[in-house]
């Protein structure tokens, strides 16, 4: 016999179904949000500078400032920094949708999670920004020894000398939105989901080359700290573990708007109609098979009712 499915199981399924017109109205908010975010969490210009040779003044300490030699060799050879320009102004905004539209199409029970994840943490960042706005290294004077090769290569690209905005729009960014950096933030996300659900060579590669070498361009750009590429990974950490419950939050959030929406569909509207509760109580008048009376007198037989005679009968009378 062909299994058979339980009616539930064909019901849920279209309900938990995720639809791209309602994924993408959620994709470009969480974007808007993002974008507002950091334009709107600008502080004060002497705080942020003051975060960001505070920042600079601990990696030297630690002997972990990797951004001063990578942007020395970024501004002396421009078949390096051109490229690495190109990376950090494109690829941000061109890769984690692409590989959003690949989960949702070709691994789709994974990509609910995966994108929470993503979202849960981009406003973790947004945070970051506004609770700690941070000077970048290009912003800082030049005593400190940084090239903005965004601004020295800018004839190269689209970007203006302010920022890797296009020209003309570079008062429309927070440019002291440097800790964490979401930008290694998010191409670690891409390289988790390329390494778990990629099945090729080339994939397993890219999942570790691209948050890789992001690291790199952020610091040899002079956009970010080594420490704000640490933060952007621990910011992500933090996401991680938050999914799931705002994935339950989310779905608590649904089921209490299902039964406040779902119109009444017996008895009084708006009040409960079950029969049967949770302790097996009956309504009354209502009794169920083998029923006794509760209180008999002592000695007493009990009487039959047609229910229990019924049950007592031969199989083969019924």
């Amino acid at each position: 016999m062909p299994h058979a499915e339980t009616p539930g199981s064909i019901e849920a399924a279209p309900r938990t179904r995720l639809r791209w017109w309602t994924e993408l109205p959620l994709i470009l908010l969480v974007y808007a949000c993002y974008s507002a975010g950091r334009l709107l969490a600008r502080g004060d210009v002497t705080t942020a500078v003051d975060h960001g040779l505070a920042i600079l003044k601990v990696e030297k300490f630690l002997h972990i400032n990797a951004e001063h030699p990578l942007n020395r060799l970024f501004t002396r050879e421009a078949w390096i920094g051109v490229p690495a320009d190109f990376w950090y102004a494109s690829l941000h905004y061109l890769v984690t949708p692409v590989i959003l539209v690949w989960l949702f199409r070709s691994r789709t029970v994974h990509y609910r999670a995966a994108r929470t994840w993503l979202m849960t943490s981009t406003f973790l960042g947004l945070i970051g920004f506004t609770l700690l706005p941070t000077c970048p290294p290009r912003l800082l004077s030049a005593s400190h020894g940084f090239v903005d090769t965004m601004a020295q290569y800018s004839s190269y690209g689209w970007w203006g000398g302010e920022a890797s905005a296009p020209r003309g729009m570079g008062g429309m960014t927070n440019q002291y939105a440097a800790m964490p950096s979401l930008h290694v933030g998010w191409a670690l996300w891409c390289g988790v989901m390329l390494w778990k659900y990629g099945r090729t060579r080339t994939t397993k590669a890219a999942a570790i080359a691209y948050p890789l070498i992001t690291t790199i361009v952020v610091m040899g750009t002079a956009n970010h700290y080594f420490l704000d590429a640490v933060a952007g990974a621990a910011v992500m950490g933090a996401g991680l573990l938050l999914a799931p419950l705002v994935m339950r939050g989310a779905d608590r959030f649904k089921a209490r708007a299902a039964v406040v929406l779902a119109p009444a569909t017996a008895g009084t509207p708006g009040t409960p109609t079950s029969i049967v509760s949770g302790g097996c109580q009956t309504s009354a008048g209502e009794r169920i098979p083998r029923q006794r009376e509760s209180r008999l007198g002592a000695g007493a037989e009990p009487s039959a009712s047609p229910t229990d005679a019924g049950d007592s009968a031969p199989a083969t009378a019924r």
